[in-house]
């Protein structure tokens, strides 16, 4: 029997691996606390923001978590983002090392902002 795929974040975050909860549990938290109103979804298999745009997403990997906000925010803290793992889409984080909250919180802040302004210069 297929298992079920999850359709909260809570769900999400309670059928990844034990080594990410951790991590995705504190970034939760931590863009929960930026984005109080979001709304949550899961899209793509991955858990999302939406204010009514995407806003940000996050997910579990095999060695990492992922934080995921617009592309044009990734651009504008290019700079900060030099010393981590990064894709043009995405900020990296090894399940041991620590999250970098601040840098993870200003960036999150940015995307809510933008949505906010309604500018359409991010990737969704």
């Amino acid at each position: 029997m297929a298992s079920k795929r999850p359709t909260t974040l809570a769900a999400y975050i309670q059928a990844a691996p034990l080594e990410s909860q951790p991590h995705l549990r504190r970034l939760y938290a931590l863009l929960k606390s930026v984005a109080p109103e979001a709304d949550e979804a899961i899209k793509w298999g991955n858990p999302f923001f939406v204010e009514p745009r995407f806003v940000f997403a996050f997910s579990a990997h095999k060695a990492h978590v992922s934080f995921a906000p617009m592309q044009a925010v990734m651009e504008k803290f290019r700079e900060e983002l030099k010393n981590h793992d990064t894709t043009a889409n995405m900020l990296k984080v090894r399940y041991d090392a620590e999250l970098p909250e601040d840098l993870i919180r200003r960036m999150a802040e940015h995307c809510v902002k933008l949505v906010g302004e309604r500018e359409d210069d991010g990737f969704w």
